[in-house]
Formats: structure tokens, sequence, C-alpha cells
């Protein structure tokens, strides 16, 4: 028994029997929700162009998005790409982690054409949640797991989320929890010339570029990452940012010391960046309840972690190509 007073032994076989029931569903080319530690992945066998076809129609996602392949760790890693000096540092450095590489493919059936939006190159990382390593581990292959929510939406950080949004198309689902980082990964390419930031994420521009030198802009890399629409993360009710205050039936996300209201949610009374990128979606999922006239959002520092946040919130309101 554990300290409540719960069979702790049953608690881990009813973990091991769901992994079981996800990884047979993912054998079978079916689609499974995954927890994360940055958000909830909509997932299926990165191998097999009917599992992707079918992530595809239960996002309504663009099919010229390529999706990222989640392994286990490193070593799976290199059979899939072709890792230089530069790419093995970070890897080292922040896998298992929210760091997602842009490599040259080495072997192209392991993450089929689709999946790769045909591209020559692969979007692929180690996640740090425990469930997901434990189910890639026993899988044994890439799974491409973009977030679980349908195209263009807020991503899902909570599993009751995950299967409002995307759970009617799913065979088998993992509740992790809450999601600990709560924004998509950072996405680097390391391809030819300087490495590049193709989506800004929880590891942040200052760490990487102390690993790998000055990182440039992603010019025509854009293509090679998820995220990149130019209205996406959006809630029905339209998106105001860096609003000092709300307007007459705007819900409010705010930042800071600020009074509590009905149609208040504060990403971090404490100015926090890391609690407001957990909070960030769930917040905007629950401001967009209340049916307000628009969700009106504090201004947030653009250093450090704020870089990612905001890069969310502009894509919210539609304000980046």
């Amino acid at each position: 028994m554990d300290g409540d007073g719960r069979d702790s032994g049953q608690g881990e076989r009813q973990g091991q029997s769901d992994r079981d029931q996800a990884v047979a569903a993912l054998r079978a080319g079916g689609l499974v929700i995954l927890p994360t530690e940055t958000v909830y992945g909509l997932a299926g066998d990165a191998a097999k162009p009917e599992a992707v076809a079918a992530i595809f129609e239960a996002k309504g996602r663009p099919r010229f998005n390529p999706l990222i392949a989640h392994v286990a760790d490193l070593a799976t890693a290199e059979r899939i790409a072709v890792f230089d000096d530069r790419a093995r540092k970070l890897a080292t450095a922040f896998w298992p982690g929210p760091l997602t590489l842009v490599l040259p493919i080495r072997d192209v059936s392991t993450v089929c054409d689709l999946a790769r939006a045909g591209l020559e190159t692969v979007a692929i990382r180690v996640p740090g949640h425990p469930m997901a390593r434990a189910l890639l581990a026993e899988f044994g292959g890439p799974v491409v797991a973009p977030s679980a929510n349908r195209s263009g939406r807020p991503s899902p950080t909570t599993y009751a989320d995950a299967l409002s949004e995307t759970g009617v198309s799913v065979a088998a689902s993992l509740d992790g929890g809450p999601c600990e980082v709560g924004l998509e990964s950072t996405v680097v390419a390391l391809l030819d010339g300087a490495p590049r930031l193709l989506r800004p994420g929880a590891v942040t521009r200052a760490q990487i570029e102390a690993l790998v030198g000055p990182l440039a802009e992603a010019a025509d890399d854009a293509k090679r990452s998820p995220g990149r629409l130019a209205v996406h993360y959006a809630p029905d009710a339209p998106v105001r940012i860096n609003a000092v205050s709300p307007e007459e039936g705007e819900a409010y996300l705010a930042f800071g010391p600020h009074a509590a209201g009905e149609w208040v949610f504060n990403l971090s009374p404490s100015s926090s960046l890391s609690e407001a990128a957990a909070n960030l979606f769930a917040f905007l999922r629950a401001a967009d309840r209340t049916k307000p006239s628009a969700i009106a959002v504090a201004p947030i520092p653009d250093e450090g972690l704020g870089e990612a946040i905001n890069d969310r919130l502009r894509r919210a309101a539609g304000f980046v190509g």
C-alpha cells in the first residue's frame, strides 16, 4: 500500500495494461493520446502513411506541415537522422526534454514521406515525460505525435482537454497528468550553415547559443517545422495581445499582480515565465469558455521563455506569417 492506502502494485499493473493497449494500437496503425512534458500528443506510427494520414484527418491539419518524430533515446534517433557534433552536443544537453532537432534523414523507412511533408529532413526529439518514454521504448520505433487538438486550436495540456479535442479518433489513451512545461518544444535546424531557430520553446535561445553559437532566423527552413502557421493555437474568441487592461466584454489573461475578477485568469501572479508557460493554453481555453467578445492578454516580457510565450500569443492573434 502507498501512503493514502491504495495498492501501488495495482496502479503499476494498470499503468502497464494501459501502455500495452497503447502499444498494440500503434502497431495496428491506430492513434493514441500520449502525454509529454510539453503538451498532449496525438500519436501514430511514424513509418505508416495510413497512421499519419489518420492524424491529419483527426486534426484537420494541412498536409504541408511536417510532424515531429518522438523516440526513446539518442541511439534510436541516430539510426533515423544524421547527427553532426552540434546536434550531439544539444541532444546530450537537453534530451530527454523539450528540444526538437531538424536534421537530414538517414533512413526514410522509419519516418514516412507524409510525416516529413516530402522533405529530405526529419524533426526529431526524445520527450521528457516518463510515460511517453516508457511507451516509446516498448514500441521500439519513432512515433509522430503532434498536439492532440484540432488544427489551429490551443494545444491541450490536460488529459481531459486532449480527449475533448481528438479523443473520438483514438484507439487508446494515456493519462499522464497536467503537462509540466505547457508549450511545444523548441525547434532548431542543424543543416548547412549556421543553426536556425525555427520555433522558440522552453529550451531558450540563450541556452542553445551557449553550446552551438549564434542562431540564425528561420528563413527558408521555416517549412521544416510545425507550428509556423499564421493563425495557430487560436481559441474561438479573437485574441488581443499586449493589453494593459480588458475592455468591456473581454476576458483577461493577466501576468503579475492583478486584482481578481470573474473573467480574469492570471497566468502568473508572481510574474514567473515558467508558470505562465505552463498555464497559457489551459487558461486560453478557460477564458474562451466564458464566451467573451475577445480575450485580452497582458504584456509578457520578450526574453528567455517569454520569447516562446509571445510567439504562441502572436499566432493565436493571427499576427505571425
